[in-house]
């Protein structure tokens, strides 16, 4: 049986730290990743959705990861993901990936044509195949890329002994339950939306990656406790509070990535900068929402994490 407990855990996912001109910033990139390492997560999920990865060239995220790894000094479990929207690309990302040292890559589906499932297999295995000393996580989020992880392509993927599970980040939380019972201990699920993490974990899912979570980490982290103290109820009611956070964060005009660095901004004196375009900056009421989240997020952690 192999062991996948550095996966087993909060991870959240990375997001992307620009300078004043919109470029990507080393130096944010790594005081982000120490600051994940002094909270306590287990590891971080790099280039990714909140990594804002579909609007960066492959030069940015290789500086991205590059500086993540050198303030993680092995302290955090690292997924980089991986994928582009072509083969090529994605497999001089995950050669870099692999050089670094990263954990696992990752990699969601072919997006805009619609492919058959031999195409996707045989896209994700040619990124796996890249990277043959690194283990390889499944990212299915249909209701972004278009394509569903079916039972059988899924099957068809763990014939590749380096796919060791699936990121889920579809809203039902069955397909969890179909993923987890599918690949048995030796397979790993985790929880994509921050919404139904406890629903997840009950359902199967061993840990979770997620977008707000970085906004928040001492209240995942307190809530994948209750979960494995079996304090549900009280689980139940942080994940309430958690959920009311995040329908302040996606309630502006701006998008919510840039909601949650301003977010940090106040709570951490952390800056990260804005968003890439298209994605919408905030605006001055945003600001106000931003306050008013950052406020929530401060009274919950005084209610459940002292």
């Amino acid at each position: 049986m192999r062991d996948l407990s550095k996966y087993e855990g909060i991870i959240p996912a990375f997001y992307a730290c620009y300078d004043e001109a919109g470029e990507i910033s080393p130096e944010r990139v790594q005081a982000l990743t120490k600051f994940y390492i002094e909270k306590g997560v287990k590891g971080v999920y790099v280039n990714g959705s909140s990594g804002e990865c579909i609007y960066q060239s492959v030069e940015d995220r290789k500086i991205v990861l590059e500086n993540v790894v050198a303030a993680a000094e092995g302290k955090l479990t690292i997924i980089a993901h991986v994928a582009c929207n072509n083969t090529k690309d994605s497999l001089v990302l995950a050669e870099h990936a692999e050089q670094l040292g990263v954990d696992a890559i990752a990699a969601i589906p072919p997006i805009y044509f619609r492919l058959p499932e031999h195409a996707i297999a045989n896209y994700w295995n040619a990124m796996s195949q890249a990277a043959p000393n690194t283990d390889f996580i499944i990212y299915n989020i249909p209701q972004l890329a278009g394509v569903s992880l079916t039972p059988a392509l899924y099957a068809e993927m763990r014939k590749n002994p380096r796919v060791i599970g699936v990121k889920n980040s579809s809203m039902p939380v069955q397909d969890i339950e179909m993923f987890a019972s599918a690949g048995g201990e030796d397979y790993i699920v985790f929880n994509g939306p921050d919404e139904q993490f406890l629903g997840g974990r009950v359902m199967g899912a061993r840990g979770g990656i997620g977008g707000t979570y970085g906004a928040m980490p001492e209240l995942f982290l307190k809530l994948d406790e209750l979960i494995a103290q079996k304090e549900l109820a009280r689980a139940k009611d942080l994940q309430y509070a958690i959920n009311t956070v995040i329908y302040k964060m996606v309630s502006g005009h701006g998008n919510m990535y840039g909601m949650i660095k301003e977010i940090l901004r106040r709570n951490e004196n952390l800056d990260l900068g804005s968003v890439r375009e298209p994605l919408a900056p905030l605006n001055e009421q945003d600001l106000e929402i931003a306050q008013e989240a950052a406020n929530l997020i401060s009274e919950t952690i005084e209610i459940y994490c002292k």
